[in-house]
This record gives structure tokens, C-alpha cells and sequence, in this order.
């Protein structure tokens, strides 16, 4: 019956169909030029992909020229949701793809690193942003929320990290194979993990129903996740293991695509977030493949659907909302406190840890954007009624200087990390793994 039921659903009517698709070939158009101007003028491409958006959105497109903005991106839902879907399609790629480069003996041998530098990067802004919340003007506040919910929501916001702008970065600066590059993956991972609980709890305060039971339901689940996933980890090695037999990388390719995908399926049906999961499956990838066979997807990954989901993450910044002085004033403070804090925690965790200050620099820098993962938590807020639109505009506001600025401090900070062998050894790796790709692919 539901097939049937799917058969007669019609088809997207063909002026939403034409709409999208001009949509996405602007969106990817506009990204590419601006991401190669931004790598002209000495930036990571990340800030012209996100500058993109910006352009595209209320602010710039949507002021001087209405009426293209509105027909060229309509406000209706159904035509939203099919670049947002796209959009998070390769997001989900993207950092599953980055999360297969990883080294999972780095991260075995410095999992103390990991530990130190996570919760101390999380709990510093947490705690800022918890203390912010319970100064900010009542007229910022929610209608539907009191001033204890909106202090705790206020530190998660400020306390994540966007593993898929972080992996973009990462890879536009050719830092994926240095230590500090591949501690800061992992590091946003961890902070992530515990920053969508802590996300869960607070949503459950403004809903009415927080308790006991709704913590343990939610440790059980991050927890049943990490467990199931290591308990696949075998399989997903053998069936890695026979395509890779054949010597072609396009199954290799496709069966990658398939764990990352039913890995973030798995994690929202848990009512974790779809990007931790596929991050769990990179992780899970990189132990059962050489990450050379997948030059062909990350290729893909990184120039097409990454500034697609990067472009697509700009486009939800409304800066109209900050002619109000008041507004202007809190999101200025809430910026320096959620750059300040992120830096001085995950420095203070890297030195706590034995690393270099360069390096706890290099780490806090890098986890400093924020991205769309905090425009997504900012519009859980916006819909629980816990954020007025003004904060929310400035939550976003955050998000996408926070992207814009982590890069440059993060090139900044790695001039002063040296490289080592075994970083040498790597991005050698990745460079014979890029001339086998243009080859056409590794045999």
C-alpha cells in the first residue's frame, strides 16, 4: 500500500523543478568565484563560499533588489526544502569524507589530548554564554522561555564547533594531515557530542517535560550509538575489504557514501545529529580503507557539494535585525565572548595536555567556527519561542563571522607549529594520492 501510495504522489511541479535546479547552479557558480577571489586575496576558500550566501540572502540581494530575490528564492516551504536538502546531503559527505583521513592511531595516542581539550573547549563558552544569558536585556528573551532556559541555551549556542566548516578549512589549508589538524577534527567531534545533549536537555526544559529520565534516555542513546557503531566496525572492514579487491574505486566510493549516509539516518533516528553520525561512519571508514581510494569522492566532496552546503548554510543570515543599537551592542559582546572562550579553553585544555602554546592556539583557533551547526541550534531556539528573532539574527550573526574569522587565525597560529615526519609522511600520501586521481584513480 505504500508503495502505491508513493506512485501516485505527482512530481514536483517544472517551474519548482527548473527553480531549484537554478538555484543550486547559482549557489555553486557564485560559491566557486568567490571561494577562488577569497584564495586570490591570501584567504581559505571557506570565507568566499560563506560570503556567498550572505550576498544571495536578506541582507544584500534580498535590500537592493527584492524583487530577484524573491523570485529567484521564494519564501514557501516546499521550495526551501529541496535545497535543504541538497544541503544536507553534502554536508553529511562532507564530513564523513573528512572524517575517513583521519589517522585512528593519532587519535588512540592522544585520546588524553582529546579529552582535555574537548571539555575544557566546551565548558569555557558554556560557561560564558550561561553568564551572558542571565545579563542580556528582558526584550531579547523568548515570550516562551525563562531566563534560566535562555542562559543554558545561550552557553550551548556559544559552545559548538561546525565540524563541517572546520573540515573545509582544514582542507583548503592543506592541514587534514598535521597532528593539530587531525586533533581538531576530532576534538569538534567530541565537543559536538556533548553539546547536542546538552542541546536535548535544555530543548526538554523548554518544552516542560526536562527530568531525570529525559538525561538518562539521552546519555543511553549517545552512548548505544558509539557502542553499535564499534560492534559494526568488523563488517564494515570485510565489506570494505572485498571491493577493494577488484581494484575499482567506484564501488569503494559508493559503499562509502552508503555507511555515511545510514550512519546519519541511524543518529537522527536516535534524535542524535545526522552530522555526528556521519562522522562516526568517516571514523569507522578510515579504519577499514586506504584513504586513497577515495581520492575520486573526496574531489567531489570538497569542489562541488561542500560550497553547495557552504552557500546554502550563508543564505539564513538576516543582518536588518542589527540597526538596533541594543541588538548591535549584544551581539558584539556575545561574539568576543564565544571567540574568547573557545580560544582560552581549548588553548588552556592543550596545555594541560603537554602540547606546545602555538598549538593550544592553533587547536582553539581551529575550533572557533561555529557554522551552520550553530544556525541550527540557533533555530531549535527560535522555534521553542526560547529566542526572539533579534537574538536569533545574532546567534547567526556569530556563526558566520566566527567561520570567517577561525581560518585566518588558524593559518596564523600553524606558522608557528613545526611539521614533523610523520606529518611529512602523510601529506606525501596525499599528494601521490592526488596524482593517482588524476590518473584516473588508484589501481
Amino acid at each position: 500500500m505504500s508503495i502505491l501510495a508513493f506512485r501516485a504522489v505527482p512530481p514536483p511541479p517544472p517551474h519548482q523543478m527548473m527553480l531549484f535546479l537554478l538555484q543550486a547552479g547559482v549557489l555553486l557558480a557564485l560559491a566557486f568565484c568567490l571561494g577562488r577571489l577569497a584564495v586570490w586575496c591570501g584567504l581559505p576558500a571557506v570565507v568566499g563560499e560563506l560570503a556567498t550566501g550572505v550576498l544571495l540572502g536578506p541582507a544584500v540581494l534580498g535590500a537592493t533588489a527584492p524583487g530577484v530575490a524573491a523570485w529567484l528564492l521564494p519564501a514557501r516551504a516546499d521550495q526551501a526544502h529541496l535545497l535543504d536538502a541538497l544541503s544536507q546531503f553534502a554536508v553529511l559527505l562532507l564530513v564523513g569524507v573528512a572524517g575517513a583521513h583521519l589517522d585512528p592511531r593519532l587519535i588512540r595516542r592522544r585520546r588524553g589530548v582529546l579529552v582535555s581539550v574537548g571539555s575544557l573547549g566546551l565548558l569555557v563558552p558554556f560557561a560564558l554564554g550561561v553568564a551572558a544569558g542571565c545579563l542580556v536585556p528582558v526584550s531579547l528573551l523568548g515570550g516562551g522561555s525563562h531566563r534560566a532556559t535562555f542562559a543554558l541555551f545561550l552557553g550551548v549556542a556559544l559552545s559548538v564547533s561546525a565540524i563541517p566548516v572546520v573540515a573545509k578549512s582544514l582542507s583548503d589549508m592543506n592541514l587534514l594531515h598535521r597532528d593539530v589538524g587531525q586533533l581538531i577534527m576530532a576534538c569538534a567531534a567530541v565537543e559536538d557530542a556533548a553539546a547536542w545533549f546538552l542541546l536535548s536537555l535544555v530543548s526538554s526544559m523548554a518544552a516542560g517535560s526536562f527530568g531525570l529520565g529525559d538525561t538518562a534516555l539521552a546519555a543511553a542513546r549517545l552512548t548505544g550509538f558509539v557502542a553499535v557503531a564499534v560492534v559494526a566496525r568488523p563488517l564494515v572492514r570485510r565489506l570494505f575489504r572485498r571491493l577493494d579487491r577488484s581494484g575499482d574505486s567506484g564501488p569503494v566510493s559508493a559503499l562509502a557514501v552508503t555507511v555515511i549516509l545510514l550512519s546519519g539516518a541511524a543518529a537522527q533516528a536516535l534524535e542524535l545529529e545526522s552530522v555526528f553520525g556521519a562522522f562516526v561512519a568517516g571514523l569507522l571508514i578510515a579504519s577499514a580503507v586506504d584513504p586513497r581510494r577515495l581520492t575520486a569522492l573526496r574531489e567531489v566532496t570538497l569542489a562541488v557539494l561542500a560550497p553547495l552546503f557552504l552557500a546554502c548554510a550563508g543564505l539564513r543570515a538576516d543582518l536588518t535585525a542589527l540597526r538596533d543599537p541594543g541588538v548591535a551592542l549584544t551581539g558584539a559582546v556575545l561574539l568576543v565572548l564565544a571567540m574568547a572562550g573557545k580560544l582560552a579553553g581549548a588553548s588552556l585544555g592543550a596545555r594541560l595536555s603537554g602540547l606546545s602554546r602555538w598549538e593550544g592556539v592553533a587547536i582553539g583557533a581551529g575550533l572557533n567556527a561555529r557554522g551552520a551547526v550553530e544556525i541550527v541550534v540557533a533555530g531549535v531556539g527560535l522555534r521553542l519561542g526560547v529566542l526572539t528573532t533579534a537574538t536569533y539574527t545574532v546567534v547567526v550573526l556569530i556563526a558566520v563571522l566566527t567561520s570567517v574569522t577561525a581560518p585566518l587565525l588558524l593559518r596564523r597560529a600553524m606558522t608557528r607549529v613545526e611539521k614533523t615526519a610523520e606529518e611529512e609522511l602523510r601529506e606525501a600520501d596525499a599528494l601521490l594520492s592526488a596524482e593517482d586521481g588524476e590518473r584516473g584513480g588508484v589501481t
